[in-house]
């Protein structure tokens, strides 16, 4: 294998790769990338067998063939090198070589036919998504995904697209609050979606990488137990997490008697000041509710204490409730609108947190004992 290709694509390229390898060396051959030269273009193939990206950019191949290589070794090389063409040589024993003018890398590499065989899929039913709405919807769930792996059902997020509007939904909660956000897409009907399917953090985490490199639509297919994203040369497919998503439905309350309104930017650098002196491992603040007036609290015996009070629409009656500040402050950062409304019963009840405009978007979030 011998090729020559720009610095500057090769980097973008390995630079995809980097997160979907395995750190924890489960498996040797999966700290590499796959390279195959053939025709006029370079291909990638990488996957820790969860998440696999097929990537390609076009190059002058002299001599086409296939090699593994250590991924983040040759992007931290690639990286270092001036802009300009950059030669690939594969040599005996799998050594690859990098050269660029009068600077030479050989890198231990491993044979191809080591390296796990690629998914694949057959289906043609793919439905495009703007990538905007696709990322955002990501950026309003993934903070509620939960990191306990004996509930590896709540690792990722659940995908659904009820019977009604063309709407496709993400849902996410680790038992202590809960984000969903509807938006409406043509086409949902394609992806058969209406019992829906858990799509791991990690694969998220990849999909909201590549929509936020393009402002172009992406295309989105589910075979089988994974889902496919594909946009130009670039194809993701991620293994879907087996298992039953909780009823997310039952968490949502209904009929919240008390309501408050507040400035979202307001509210989110007060209880960011606030919470500095609140327990480092509950991060608990509490909010006092008075007819127009919100006083935030917090209290460590080992830093001290810290109260603050802004200006909200209120008109309920006086009633002290206690939050994780960490999560109110995870759910402000992903709303884009300036006011906040917050809907609850009493200070043993959820808080529902939402924009005040936006209907489509529901954040749950549990009380906690101060």
């Amino acid at each position: 294998m011998k090729l020559e290709v720009e610095k500057k694509d090769l980097l973008t390229l390995l630079g995809r790769s980097q997160n979907i390898v395995e750190k924890r060396n489960t498996m040797p051959i999966l700290v590499n990338i796959l390279l195959e030269a053939e025709g006029d273009t370079l291909k990638v193939f990488a996957t820790d067998l969860e998440v696999s990206l097929k990537d390609q950019i076009p190059s002058k191949v002299s001599n086409p063939g296939r090699v593994a290589v250590s991924a983040k070794n040759l992007f931290e090389i690639i990286k270092e090198l001036p802009e300009g063409p950059v030669v690939l040589e594969k040599k005996e024993n799998n050594w690859l070589r990098v050269t660029q003018k009068k600077s030479v890398f050989n890198l231990v590499g491993m044979s191809p036919d080591e390296y796990p065989v690629f998914p694949t899929f057959k289906t043609d039913h793919f439905v495009e998504m703007d990538s905007d709405i696709l990322s955002e919807m990501i950026e309003k769930t993934l903070y509620s995904v939960s990191s306990d792996e004996t509930r590896y059902h709540l690792n990722g997020v659940f995908l659904e697209a009820p019977k009604q509007d063309s709407v496709l939904r993400m849902v996410a909660t680790d038992g202590h609050r809960l984000s969903m956000v509807d938006r409406k897409t043509s086409g949902t009907d394609k992806l058969e979606l209406t019992s829906g399917v858990i799509v791991p953090k990690k694969g998220l985490n990849e999909i909201k990488k590549l929509l936020d490199s393009t402002s172009d639509a992406v295309e989105l297919a589910i075979e089988g137990s994974q889902l496919i994203i594909r946009h130009d040369q670039t194809l993701l497919l991620i293994r879907l997490i087996e298992g039953k998503y909780p009823n997310y439905q039952q968490l949502v309350p209904q009929n919240l008697k008390e309501s408050l309104r507040a400035p979202k930017e307001t509210l989110l650098s007060s209880l960011k000041r606030v919470s500095l002196l609140s327990n480092a491992k509950s991060k608990g603040v509490t909010l006092s509710l008075t007819a127009g007036k919100m006083e935030i609290a917090s209290n460590n015996p080992e830093l001290g204490d810290a109260k603050e009070e802004i200006e909200v629409d209120y008109k309920g009656r006086d009633i002290k409730i206690g939050f994780n500040a960490k999560y109110i402050l995870d759910v402000l950062g992903a709303i884009k609108e300036d006011i906040i409304e917050i809907d609850f019963n009493d200070h043993l009840s959820p808080g529902v947190v939402r924009p005040e405009k936006d209907a489509s978007y529901t954040c749950v979030v549990m009380p906690m004992r101060i």
